[in-house]
């Protein structure tokens, strides 16, 4: 038996006892059509100690892509087959699904262990075992090895973000729910970064991802970051430090790009020419962002941790360019529901015209101003959620206005 590390055991007994029943109920799988989740075993040396399942859609094409999917805590692979959305887009537009599944064996809660150095390191323990997965899927069911992404939640999100800086030659890109930055755990302790977050510099977190594999002579994999405002299992905290990693490591700035508002009180914030993108899902708690129903940017079914917002596998499975499209748009897609109103456009942040408002104050103060905003203890900036420090009458921070309600650190 692997050593079970401390992260989430902190739980309650109580609580940790919802959350096994409710996954329970999550378990349920529905297959839509022939196809069906199917173990896999015997292939590779595994390990991790992990157990594979593998979803191919009827007249699968050679030469498919493959997507990569990792279950948050307390629940396993059938469970986040069925609801996250997913197959409903792997049917449509033909891709494989890969969808390793923990245990208790491995972690007290079935958490994959985003946090132990044996497993997060290329070439060992559970990082392996998922690179073996992909492998076997290239090997016997024809799948593209320049086409194979990732996306988690949780503890799954914070493997993404393992796969993603360890293998990156692996993964085009990824995407990372409610998730963690890249070695925040170790060093800092499980518990700092998942409930208050750990504050690096983008180059420090950027640094990290360019030490787990530095022999990478190509580009970084491009990364999709969600986060609910509220919550309050993994500090929302976590998606900026994500942010800063991750723009930093495809070489752009922590500036956005571009700005949309989406469906369900979600923004989005696009870098680089679309490097990294980072929605915000204001008053999501823990858990992936899922939309039920029959229209085409709708997808999944409402469970624990499975929260009916938005579909977020829709406009993952677009970034990816999974919807036959010869590369992602930065334009994100309205709502079918919305009628006629024209698709929101990603436009640039405005450019002020004249000499820019810079204004000198407390973090607190500028909370109070309504010129940032605070979240997990710390203060963020307005529009480029950039951390300005501690939020208190302590820390003071320069604001400089670039568009209306936009502000960035310094003048």
């Amino acid at each position: 038996m692997r050593r079970s590390p401390s992260l989430f055991t902190r739980l309650t007994g109580a609580v940790a006892g919802v959350l096994l029943t409710a996954a329970a109920v999550t378990a349920v799988a529905v297959p839509a059509q022939a196809a069906t989740l199917t173990q896999v075993t015997g292939f590779g040396s595994n390990p991790g100690n992990l157990s594979m399942y593998a979803y191919r859609p009827d007249n699968l094409p050679a030469g498919a892509p493959a997507v990569v999917l990792l279950h948050g805590c307390t629940q396993n692979a059938a469970g986040y087959f069925a609801n996250s959305g997913w197959q409903k887009f792997a049917d449509q537009w033909k891709f494989a699904l890969i969808v390793p599944q923990q245990s208790t064996a491995n972690q007290a809660l079935s958490c994959f262990n985003w946090f132990v150095e044996q497993d997060i390191t290329r070439g060992s323990g559970e990082a392996l075992s998922i690179r073996q997965m992909v492998d076997h899927a290239r090997n016997n069911y024809g799948t593209d090895a320049g086409r194979v992404f990732i996306s988690g939640l949780s503890a799954g999100g914070g493997m993404s973000a393992v796969m993603l800086a360890t293998y990156p030659d692996v993964f085009a890109a990824g995407s990372v729910v409610a998730g963690l930055p890249y070695r925040c755990s170790p060093p800092a302790s499980t518990s700092a970064c998942q409930y208050s977050g750990v504050n690096k510099t983008p180059q420090e977190w950027g640094n990290l991802v360019r030490a787990a594999y530095p022999g990478h002579a190509g580009p970084r994999p491009r990364v999709a970051i969600w986060h609910g405002t509220s919550d309050s299992t993994v500090a929302p905290a976590n998606a900026t430090e994500l942010r800063d990693q991750w723009t930093n490591a495809r070489g752009v700035s922590q500036t956005p790009t571009g700005t949309a508002s989406l469906p369900a009180n979600t923004s989005l914030e696009v870098y680089g020419d679309n490097d990294v993108r980072l929605y915000r899902v204001a008053g999501m708690g823990h858990g992936t962002p899922v939309d039920p129903g029959s229209a085409p940017d709708q997808c999944g079914t409402a469970a624990a941790y499975l929260l009916d917002t938005i579909c977020s596998a829709y406009h993952d499975a677009v970034f990816f360019g999974l919807n036959g499209a010869t590369s992602p748009s930065p334009t994100p897609t309205a709502s079918p529901t919305a009628g006629p109103t024209a698709s929101p456009t990603v436009s640039p942040t405005a450019s002020p015209t004249t000499a820019p408002t810079c204004v000198t104050a407390s973090n607190y103060a500028h909370v109070v101003a309504g010129r940032a905003h605070h979240s997990g203890g710390y203060a963020y900036a307005n529009g480029s959620n950039q951390r300005m420090g501690l939020y208190n009458t302590f820390y003071t921070s320069v604001l400089r206005q670039t568009g209306p309600n936009h502000w960035v650190i310094g003048c």
